[in-house]
């Protein structure tokens, strides 16, 4: 899996009930055609991202395939996810 484009904005919580920010993220991956996740038109992570006491986390995720925007139900494995929080972190640290 390769990320090759990317969407980040913080989440706004107008009530204060959410400690800490949110952040969502829309990554568009470049999947093995190999990969049982592959689709001809594309997939697509959002990814909830959540900042408190300094430690990022991701809240959760969602896997769209494009051409429908219709979610797919695949979890995604821990070295994925590992692989999408570095690079939501390196991209945050930047802003």
């Amino acid at each position: 899996m390769e990320i090759t484009q990317f969407s980040m904005e913080e989440i706004l919580d107008p009530t204060n009930i959410i400690e800490g920010k949110r952040y969502e993220f829309i990554l568009d991956v470049d999947i093995d055609e190999e990969d049982e996740l592959y689709h001809e038109a594309g997939i697509e992570i959002r990814v909830l991202i959540a900042e408190k006491d300094e430690a990022l986390f991701i809240l959760n995720y969602f896997i769209m395939e494009k051409a429908e925007s219709e979610y797919l139900d695949f979890a995604l494995e821990d070295d994925e996810l590992e692989e999408i929080l570095a690079f939501c972190k390196e991209e945050m640290a930047k802003a």
